[in-house]
């Protein structure tokens, strides 16, 4: 059989230490699998799914997600105001002119500090989580079952870390939504949280918990199962050397790429949920059938679509770069592949037991 033509030429890529594919280095420590890095770890030496490992891989998610959500702060506050106020703010630019003119350049970081510190401890308990329930699930199902149905691994473990996740987030989320489409309701955090308890109680923050996972589930659960088969077939089809002997820029290329395209098929499948989470967030005692009646169904899907596309997609993109980049500093693989369990050791011992 003639070898397999890459896509990509070669000199976009360069072979580097073996480090293991699929999250799991091929190398085994002494006591038990130890993350490999081609320069001294920032974390020194950590074994592979061990409690340092599952924290280190929250703080990175920490930073991804507190990060990125922050820096999209300006489209965050156009897409929400469109949601909450479609007559007034009709699209993207005249939104971004509309909040220009009336809060000035500041307008645009409005809710900022919320943003931040939500998203933050959600991508701690989404990344750090996703990695235990993806090593758990792969095995209760085996080397074998892993490999065969690693998608629904993938959709299970992050459906599981989500719903954690979004109960730390679901508080500075309410809050957020509350300063950016309200003028004059609250100057940030500070002041905004306090505001909103006294008003509502502490149950209140937790008053959209259900459209968040109705929103966040769904996306979590396309953009790391996309995320995880996209950069499969990268390794595939683009780029004729395993993962393992392809060099860091490279793989974090493919990291930024894969979460890119993931991301869009992210705020498609989760943007009626968001347009929810908005309007509930946004007014005291509004339900889901006020929030239908004032946007339409149609609305409910389109609002602010083509906006959420583009800050979710970058968005996406960039928080796997991060991940990926602080995974490497810290000595492990980048993300992608087969499931935890999945090693060629084990599945050629399977066989051949069989």
């Amino acid at each position: 059989m003639a070898p397999r033509q890459p896509l990509l030429p070669s000199f976009l890529y360069a072979p580097s230490k073996p480090g293991g594919a699929g999250g799991v280095p091929d190398g085994r420590g002494a006591g038990g699998v130890v993350a490999g890095s081609p320069s001294e770890p920032i974390f020194g030496q950590i074994k592979m799914f061990s409690p340092a490992y599952y924290a280190a891989c929250g703080i990175g998610g920490a930073a991804a997600c507190g990060l990125t959500h922050a820096a999209v702060t300006p489209m965050d506050v156009i897409k929400c105001n469109m949601q909450i106020d479609p007559a007034k703010y009709r699209s993207i630019s005249s939104g971004f002119g509309i909040v220009l003119k009336e809060q000035g350049f500041r307008g645009f970081y409005r809710g900022w500090a919320p943003t931040f510190l939500g998203y933050s401890a959600q991508g701690a308990y989404k990344y750090g989580l996703y990695e235990v329930f993806k090593k758990k699930y792969s095995d209760m199902a085996g080397p074998e079952y892993a490999a065969q149905y690693k998608t629904l691994i993938y959709l299970a473990g992050s459906a599981s870390a989500e719903v954690l996740a979004d109960v730390v987030l679901c508080p500075m989320e309410a809050v957020k939504v509350r300063v950016q489409t309200q003028p004059g309701y609250a100057k940030g955090l500070r002041d905004g949280f306090p505001k909103m308890v006294r008003s509502e109680g502490y149950l209140g923050l937790l008053r959209g918990i259900v459209p968040l996972w109705g929103r966040q589930i769904p996306y979590t659960m396309m953009k790391f199962a996309t995320y995880e088969n996209i950069v499969e077939m990268a390794y595939k089809h683009l780029i004729p050397t395993p993962k393992d002997q392809t060099s860091k820029p490279v793989q974090l290329g493919v990291s930024f790429g894969s979460g890119y395209v993931a991301g869009v098929f992210c705020a498609a499948v989760s943007h009626p949920a968001d347009n929810l989470v908005s309007f509930l967030n946004n007014a005291k005692g509004a339900t889901v059938g006020d929030a239908v009646k004032n946007l339409g169904v149609w609305g409910l899907f389109t609002r602010g679509l083509p906006l959420r596309i583009l800050m979710i997609g970058t968005l996406t993109g960039t928080q796997w770069v991060i991940y990926d980049a602080f995974k490497v500093m810290a000595g492990f693989p980048t993300t992608g592949g087969a499931p935890a369990a999945v090693r060629k050791e084990e599945l050629t011992e399977g066989q051949a037991s069989a």
